[in-house]
């Protein structure tokens, strides 16, 4: 055999051909765009916030991060429940697909009670856990009041996102991915409108020579709390809507408020397999929650520069994580054929192309660094050490998207106890200890404690290539029809 065809036959295991690329892109890239736009919105959101003052991005930043783990602890959920509904779909069972959206209802219902009372009985004690007095200064009250009038507002739109999350997950695990573009960007434009309307009080603007009156309500991070628990009820709605006017298309949309009672047995596996999912991302994030308080300890400053920084790279690295997603729904279908030699082989390569994709967002952001920054009302201190955040974050880019991959794949084969290894035992007894003792007994600079840090994933990416290479994940776990499940 020639070098050629032997380069041809390693190449071909990794790089796909026009229909397979042609196939992930066609469920990829509403993914990407409705997450894409979103989080432009959400970072011309974080600017107009920004310009209000340091203290109040930061009060608002601190609030969202203590929302990411509700939001998390929802993705949790659902991904624990997707698992079954996309090898549900992939089998052609709609009675199964209807009882995992129940399932992510029931599941959301009350995880966004808990939120709410959590939220306002301890609002003020977990943004003070942020809050340190350090040599740069910076108002803590100011972003006490600011992230506590921030979060108060925002509690109206924590159950709206919940049911949003349980309809879009269960359309894009049917390969439905246009209709929640369509709603996400709706949604975020409705945001960005009422943005300009609450945030800003009324002003004069000059624009090409002419004098026009901006119309604005002035109530700063409560307009742009407000603007945002609007945009989702518009969301829920238009996801809604259109899924009960299409079940000839979808009929496991039928009856779902009917009854919210599940299959005891598919409920109870469910549960088994999708809890520990569900209990990763939840602790994952707590953990995530507690080395970012970690690096605030080095001051005001180091929250402000995190999140421009954060907002910046999670406009770019959407892309990498919309690619994640899709794997899951693309192999996890293919499970539920029973094809696996075709899922294998699908996985492979689209974490190839994930990781290569990875590549040239890392290098967008580097780009993007030194003029970002600027865009935001702050300090030259702030500007610089976001610069560097985000040259940091670029270079570890490529290495989130494998890691990403790994968990997506573990996933969609119902290895949610591995899964739970992977992402929790890692960054709880590596990441954590290692921020904290840097944060606590050293005097590193926030640079460098960032990349020890990050770089420790490395041995979580050498973990995931075993378990992935070993087939671990190779399972067809709906074996049997939903009424099959219901039968005593």
């Amino acid at each position: 055999m020639s070098t050629l065809s032997l380069r041809r036959g390693f190449l071909g295991k990794f790089i796909g051909d026009k229909a397979f690329y042609s196939m992930v892109l066609a469920l990829v890239l509403p993914m990407m765009l409705q997450d894409a736009i979103t989080n432009f919105v959400g970072l011309l959101d974080n600017i107009m916030v920004g310009q209000t003052g340091t203290e109040q991005m930061s009060g608002v930043a601190i609030a969202n991060q203590l929302l990411l783990v509700y939001n998390m602890s929802i993705f949790g959920g659902n991904g624990g429940a997707g698992i079954f509904g996309a090898q549900f779909y992939g089998k052609g069972d709609p009675d199964g697909v209807r009882h995992t959206l129940r399932y992510k209802l029931l599941l959301g219902a009350g995880l966004s009670a808990a939120a709410m009372v959590l939220l306002a009985v301890w609002d003020e004690q977990l943004i003070g856990l942020f809050l340190h007095e350090s040599a740069d200064g910076g108002d803590l009250a100011l972003t006490l009041r600011a992230g506590c009038s921030y979060l108060a507002v925002m509690q109206a739109g924590i159950l709206p996102f919940a049911v949003t999350q349980a309809y879009a997950t269960t359309l894009r695990e049917s390969g439905e991915t246009g209709v929640p573009m369509k709603a996400g960007i709706t949604a975020v434009f409705v945001n960005l409108v009422f943005n300009f309307l609450l945030i800003y009080p009324t002003r004069t603007l000059h624009i090409l020579g002419a004098s026009f009156t901006m119309i604005g309500a002035g109530w700063g991070v409560v307009g742009a709390a407000a603007a945002t628990v609007l945009s989702r009820f518009v969301e829920m709605s238009i996801v809604i809507l259109w899924a009960h006017r299409h079940t000839q298309r979808f009929p496991f949309f039928k009856k779902v408020w009917c009854s919210l009672r599940l299959p005891k047995r598919l409920a109870a596996d469910i549960t088994v397999k999708g809890m520990p999912l569900m209990v990763n991302e939840l602790l994952y994030t707590v953990v995530l929650t507690f080395i970012n308080q970690c690096y605030s300890m080095r001051g005001l400053t180091v929250v402000a520069a995190f999140n421009i920084a954060n907002t910046i790279a999670g406009l770019f690295t959407v892309i990498s994580a919309s690619l994640g997603s899709a794997l899951g729904i693309v192999v996890g279908q293919i499970l539920g054929e029973g094809n696996m030699e075709k899922a294998v082989d699908t996985d492979r390569k689209m974490i190839a192309f994930a990781v290569a994709v990875g590549a040239a967002v890392g290098g967008l952001l580097a780009v993007a660094a030194e003029p970002f920054p600027l865009l935001y009302n702050t300090t030259p201190q702030v500007r610089e050490m976001a610069s560097g955040l985000i040259v940091i974050i670029g270079i570890f880019t490529p290495m989130h998207a494998f890691l990403q991959c790994c968990y997506f794949t573990l996933r969609c084969g119902g290895k949610t106890g591995i899964t739970f290894i992977f992402d929790c035992a890692f960054i709880c007894l590596g990441n954590l200890p290692l921020a904290f003792c840097l944060a606590h007994f050293t005097d590193m600079n926030i640079l460098w404690m960032y990349v020890c840090v990050q770089a420790f994933d490395l041995t979580k990416c050498l973990f995931g290539f075993l378990m992935v290479k070993k087939g671990v994940w190779i399972n067809n776990i709906v074996g049997g029809t939903a009424a099959q499940e219901a039968a005593p």
